[in-house]
């Protein structure tokens, strides 16, 4: 039976550091982290996400501004936005809600958010220093980089002589993660749909990370036995059995088939999904630390 890899405990663990740092930046340098989060339109679940990364930047003593735009907003609106938040010296870090409506270019965005604010981690620059092992100045996308601090709580920071598998090539998270995984010495395979016999790539996996968004495509059988397996993906399924119209979350890995196999497994929910906000709360006072001129933490 795998154990539980705990994101909930983990994310608390990484919230408190978060705030003893966002105390010491007000008490060494009498700034305060300032996050700034633009929403476009009215999709629900982004206002949820959004609201919830409002309560969390508050939590940890940041300054939190939300913009709410109205989802026939223009890009050279939203682009002028990005902008006056870039020259706003009290704001540290910039956050563009995902998706923007359909009419609206969501990468020219992006990449128009000054690096040391894309506490994100989604810009062309930040995305490049992590390649090229820049952890100095550089911002981590945060759900990799909360999925790499539950790795850690495993096995420790050295990850030599292990095999990582990643499943899902993503900009958003994919290849961030193989980077991570590299950088920490272990041995990467990044897989994906047109993997061959991805099921047996799979099972030389150490460690497993799957991110393809296809619910219980993992199955028990490819997964070597004692492997850790981190289940990024969540779906919302039909769950007839809790009643009419009931759903339940679910990940990217068969859960009951792979807890029997694998060492330590996260859950889905409870496993990288709330580790996502509070990197993002760790990248916003490490961001106004740097932009502070104090040493920044790291997580």
């Amino acid at each position: 039976m795998a154990s539980v890899i705990d994101g909930k405990a983990a994310a608390t663990a990484v919230l408190a550091d978060v705030t003893a740092a966002s105390e010491r930046l007000k008490r060494e340098a009498g700034v305060q982290a300032g996050l700034a989060v633009v929403i476009v339109g009215d999709d629900p679940a982004s206002h949820v996400y959004v609201a919830s990364k409002g309560k969390r930047a508050e939590a940890c003593g940041f300054r939190s501004v939300q913009h709410t735009l109205p989802a026939d907003t223009e890009q050279a609106d939203l682009l002028a936005l990005v902008e006056r938040l870039n020259a706003d010296e009290a704001i540290h870090g910039i956050l563009v809600q995902l998706p923007l409506p359909g009419h609206l270019d969501a990468s020219s965005v992006t990449q128009a958010i000054r690096p040391e604010k894309d506490v994100d981690g989604l810009t062309v620059v930040n995305a490049g220093k992590l390649m090229s092992g820049d952890r100095s100045s550089g911002l981590v996308s945060c759900t990799p980089a909360g999925a790499m601090r539950l790795v850690r709580d495993v096995h420790g920071e050295d990850l030599s002589g292990l095999e990582a598998v990643v499943v899902g090539r993503s900009n958003l998270f994919g290849k961030p993660m193989g980077q991570l995984l590299l950088a920490a010495n272990a041995t990467v395979t990044m897989a994906h749909s047109r993997t061959a016999d991805l099921s047996a790539v799979c099972r030389r996996a150490d460690i497993l990370v799957a991110a393809t968004g296809r619910a219980g495509m993992v199955r028990g059988d490819w997964i070597k036995p004692g492997a850790t397996i981190i289940d990024v993906g969540i779906t919302r399924i039909d769950a007839p059995e809790r009643g009419p119209g009931k759903t339940r979350l679910v990940g990217d890995v068969a859960h009951d088939e792979a807890e029997a196999v694998a060492g330590a497994m996260t859950p889905v929910p409870g496993g990288v999904g709330p580790m996502t906000i509070a990197m993002l709360m760790a990248n916003t006072v490490i961001a106004a630390c740097r932009q502070a001129g104090i040493e920044a933490p790291s997580f």
